[in-house]
């Protein structure tokens, strides 16, 4: 069978973190520009028009300075750019703390719910995808589809909205909002707590995960299920759980687990949404705020880190499936051998 040389593997990847290099600075690029060209006075929107009245012109352009009113958009970009090259996230304005202390903070409380999200999305859209392919056309199938295409449908904003006047407002089951209780010491605060106040947020992430890999892997379950291969088996007597287990899984595995990665990038964007919903302090909340802040140090440096998760999610996805198709390992440098 063909492998993957050394040579074709690196320069794969090489070719990639150049990708991943260029998306950046563009995506930074861009997400600079917006806040820049935005009507939003920084100044006013965070010190407030009535404390700006009663400054002194001197208050006012030690603020400007600090804000960089006044200061070309160019240079200021160059500079950050410069100083991220270097190793520096810079400063959040709004915190007055490093970027990276600010993000490593927020970021701790995402990637939980993140990840959380993101199995339980994929373990069960991909055991319903199976579940209602098997069974096409039945009474499970068409309740599943029905399922999936609602949810597909339905933005993650509005289905955390439902979920907290169900289970928060109305029955009182789950907290409210936040990650922690309030006016708890931080010592005080429980696994338990923190588990408690996940549950919501997990499950608006969740759901509407759901849709796309088990409609996916119910398509290709569906293929499976008609190929010629498994009529012969049929023809063997084998079960129908056999057939599944045996013919099923395989082939639906590896298309499932890369449309999964490649999910990453919804995850981030519906995170940002339900933890606004939530007040739930992680990424997707900070980064919000400081693009309404303009607190451009710790906007940029939530992009970049965003960007690299969400690349690296894609990059794994385009790794799995150059294992899975030859023609796509030719391309990238594959060769001829022989394995054990």
């Amino acid at each position: 069978m063909k492998v993957w040389s050394e040579k074709g593997l690196g320069r794969f990847l090489v070719k990639k973190c150049v990708r991943m290099a260029v998306l950046v600075f563009l995506v930074s690029f861009s997400a600079f520009m917006l806040v820049s060209l935005s009507p939003l006075d920084p100044l006013t929107a965070n010190v407030g028009q009535t404390a700006m009245g009663s400054m002194s012109p001197e208050q006012i352009e030690k603020l400007e300075a600090y804000w960089g009113v006044g200061t070309p958009p160019i240079k200021r970009f160059l500079s950050w750019a410069w100083d991220f090259f270097q190793g520096e996230m810079g400063t959040s304005l709004l915190y007055r703390q490093p970027v990276a202390a600010v993000i490593r903070e927020r970021f701790a409380n995402s990637i939980g719910l993140m990840a959380v999200a993101w199995v339980i999305s994929g373990g069960l859209g991909f055991g319903l995808g199976i579940w209602a392919g098997a069974k096409r056309g039945g009474a499970v199938d068409r309740i599943l589809s029905l399922y999936a295409l609602t949810m597909a449908s339905i933005p993650a904003f509005w289905l955390a909205l439902m979920l907290l006047m169900v289970f928060a407002v109305k029955l009182s089951w789950l907290p409210v909002g936040f990650s922690v209780p309030i006016g708890i010491e931080s010592k005080a605060v429980t696994f338990s707590d923190r588990f408690r106040h996940a549950i919501l947020p997990t499950m608006a992430l969740s759901l509407t995960g759901i849709s796309s890999i088990m409609l996916h892997t119910r398509e290709k379950m569906i293929q499976v299920m008609e190929s010629d291969y498994v009529l012969y088996a049929r023809a063997r007597g084998e079960s129908f759980r056999r057939i599944v287990w045996r013919h099923g899984l395989p082939n639906v595995m590896l298309p499932a687990l890369t449309l999964q990665f490649g999910a990453i990038s919804e995850i981030f964007g519906g995170s940002v949404l339900v933890e606004q919903v939530f007040s739930y302090p992680g990424l997707g909340q900070a980064a919000v705020t400081a693009g309404l802040g303009g607190d451009v140090p710790l906007l940029l440096g939530i992009t970049v880190i965003s960007s690299v998760i969400v690349f690296g999610g894609n990059m794994t996805a385009d790794l799995l499936c150059v294992a899975a198709d030859p023609r796509l390992r030719q391309k990238t440098g594959g060769r001829k051998g022989q394995t054990g």
